[in-house]
C-alpha cells in the first residue's frame, strides 16, 4: 500500500471510500473494514447503503491537516470587501 501525499490528501472529493481514507491514514484495507465495522475508525464514517463514505473534512481533522497547511487563503467573512490587489 502507497501512502497518499500531502498534496492528494487536499485534492480528495468532499466524501471519499473507506479504502482512500485508509490509505491517507497508512491503514490496510482488512483493517480499515474491522474498525469501520466496529465503530472504531479514526474518524467519521457513514453507512450508505452497503458503502462506506468518509467525509474528508473529518478526515483532514485527523490527520491534523489545516488551511495553512494547504497554502489556501482563509474563507473571507460574509459580505466583506475583496481583498486589493497589488499594482505593479
Amino acid at each position: 500500500m502507497e501512502l497518499m501525499t500531502v498534496a492528494e490528501v487536499w485534492a480528495l472529493p468532499a466524501v471519499v471510500d473507506l479504502r482512500a481514507a485508509a490509505r491517507a491514514l497508512g491503514l490496510g484495507r482488512t483493517l480499515a473494514y474491522q474498525l469501520a465495522r466496529r465503530g472504531e475508525f479514526p474518524c467519521r464514517v457513514l453507512r450508505l447503503g452497503g458503502a462506506y463514505r468518509v467525509p474528508t473534512a473529518d478526515l483532514l481533522q485527523v490527520l491534523g491537516l489545516t488551511r495553512e497547511d494547504n497554502g489556501a487563503p482563509p474563507p473571507r467573512a460574509r459580505n466583506a470587501p475583496p481583498s486589493p490587489t497589488p499594482r505593479g
